[in-house]
């Protein structure tokens, strides 16, 4: 047994079940980092140790960090309505039903405050349904606001992107139900502006540099594109085909906008020291970025149980998880890896991260493979298992 209580041979039991998929070719490689009590084990098949990766949503708790550090400095109210620095949403209005007509409008009950951006309550986000449902969808593609995997190249500055969000009514009241993903673009301008910085300028000077996350931003340098994972999608028949490349690609030059919902890359290393100070309470190396209890705060379930009731999601998601500020919350166990308390995200070209308080763990798997669907790819599920069954203490 290793000092952090893992068993050795279930670490490679572990690693013989997720180097198969590699073998059987269903994905290109992968790194798994798992951590506890400052034991750190790191398997890397197909790809070097400091390979970078695209995070995608797991930027979004990087991106609520950077809020509650203006919040920590009184800057920004969690309560506050968010038009101070955000005028454009100061007059927004609300449809009357989802598939209402775009001019069938009612007036906002009340503002939308920075907690909504952060639990994802504002009104508005990624609708699951299929595309002509309804006629908001259909002004949200021409607006370029549409789903789809991130794509740097795709979005137009923030003052832009803001001002086309708020050319279109939101889908519900302020408060009314968690909706997916535009909380964190919405947060990443106003962390812009309330900062008077540069979203990836802020996120480098009071975030990445302070805790030593060398190869993380919002793009790759050319002495680092080597180094950059090519990133991939299934095909229907379940081919690995091309989705970004490296050199050339969509994350090979600073954006015009720095998505905090989903344009950060990292390695396995850097985002540990992430996982790291957020489970040792807002400190690494003696290094404090947040308090404890804003941790606590942030990884604390803030939905309301009509919240939940309202939003379709995975079905059952909510039944044992929350949502905290920018990432998930386990409310109740109902399998091996799902203690209580564990927080954390996963982004869906292909990479996860959680913290778990009480295990003192943490958790990374890195892939270059988008998710096909909300649901996890079974080689996400078989690391999660896998590796809390590797605990023998």
């Amino acid at each position: 047994m290793s000092k952090g209580g893992f068993s050795d041979r279930r670490l490679r039991r572990m690693h013989d079940v997720l180097a198969a998929y590699v073998e059987r070719g269903e994905l290109p490689g992968l790194i798994t980092l798992v951590s506890r009590r400052g034991d750190v084990h790191v398997d890397c098949v197909g790809y070097e140790r400091d390979t970078i990766f695209r995070i995608s949503s797991m930027s979004k708790p990087v991106t609520a960090v950077a809020a509650m550090i203006l919040i920590e400095e009184g800057v920004i109210r969690l309560d506050d309505p968010v038009d101070g620095f955000l005028p454009e949403l100061a007059n927004i209005k609300v449809l009357r039903r989802v598939d209402s007509p775009l001019d069938d409008v009612v007036p906002v009950n009340r503002a939308i405050m920075v907690r909504d951006l952060l639990t994802f309550t504002l009104g508005t986000g990624l609708i699951f349904a299929l595309p002509g449902t309804y006629p908001i969808q259909e002004a949200i593609d021409q607006a370029g606001l549409g789903p789809g995997a991130p794509d740097p190249s795709r979005q137009p500055a923030p003052d832009e992107w803001i001002r086309r969000l708020a050319s279109l009514p939101l889908l519900y009241q302020p408060g009314d139900r968690w909706m997916y993903n535009i909380g964190s673009e919405v947060l990443s301008v106003l962390i812009s502006r309330a900062s008077g910085r540069r979203l990836d300028d802020f996120m480098r000077e009071r975030i990445f540099d302070p805790l030593g996350m060398r190869d993380t931003g919002f793009w790759v340098s050319e002495d680092a594109i080597d180094r950059l994972v090519t990133s991939h999608a299934l095909d229907t028949t379940g081919k690995l085909v091309l989705n970004d490349a490296a050199r050339g690609g969509s994350w090979s030059r600073p954006p015009a906008f720095p998505s905090g919902a989903g344009g950060l890359v990292s390695t396995a290393d850097d985002f540990a020291r992430f996982g790291e100070m957020m489970l040792n309470h807002g400190s690494l190396d003696g290094t404090r970025i947040l308090s404890r209890p804003t941790v606590e705060t942030m990884t604390s379930d803030q939905l309301t149980s009509d919240q939940k009731a309202r939003t379709p999601w995975l079905p059952g998601y909510f039944e044992t998880h929350g949502w905290g500020f920018g990432m998930s919350v386990v409310t109740r166990r109902d399998e091996i890896a799902s203690s209580i308390g564990k927080y954390g995200w996963d982004g869906g070209m292909g990479t996860s991260w959680y913290s778990d308080p009480a295990e003192e763990m943490v958790t990374i798997l890195m892939t270059q493979v988008s998710w096909s669907s909300p649901n996890p790819p079974n080689v996400f599920r078989d690391f999660w298992t896998l590796s809390y069954s590797a605990i023998d203490d």
